[in-house]
């Protein structure tokens, strides 16, 4: 799984923080990153989707990428974004406590994934990267996202 990050010996990394985690992702999938903004809730959506934003009139699907994760909910603040990433052709925002900065991952090691990372589910990792210390764990974004969990949110 990490040779697709591995691979790409320029390949840029956006870091972003919940529950006082580090993660990242590819930044080829990462459109923009935005403000938190008001949401349009929509019924009968997964547990985990927050609903729709208006983006320069696009409707983008909202999920909450705390909740999708198994996280607690937090009250959300100044630092709170959005980031826009594409999913297997799907344009969505995920919802993130805050997001820190960009790095070439040749900057990095990266390692597997320890079998016991219990805050998520593992499917939904990359592998493991460490820079001055610090462990980034890098997310799949296309396993986030199961197949009907897709298209639920593609019909939206």
């Amino acid at each position: 799984m990490t040779e697709n990050l591995t691979k790409k010996s320029e390949a840029q990394i956006v870091i972003f923080t919940l529950n006082q985690q580090q993660y990242g992702v590819d930044i080829a999938q990462v459109f923009e990153i935005i403000r938190m903004t008001d949401i349009t809730k929509i019924p009968n959506t997964p547990y985990f989707v927050e609903g729709v934003i208006n983006l320069r009139g696009k409707i983008i699907p909202v999920i909450d990428l705390r909740k999708r994760l198994g996280m607690p909910e937090v009250e959300r603040d100044k630092a709170t974004r959005i980031i826009v990433v594409d999913v297997d052709g799907l344009t969505v925002g995920m919802i993130v406590d805050s997001v820190m900065e960009v790095f070439r991952l040749n900057d990095v090691e990266i390692e597997s994934t320890p079998s016991m990372i219990n805050d998520i589910d593992s499917s939904f990792i990359q592998g493991i990267a460490i820079k001055d210390e610090r462990m980034i764990i890098l997310l799949d974004l296309n396993r986030v996202l199961k197949g009907e969990e897709k298209e639920a949110l593609a019909n939206l």
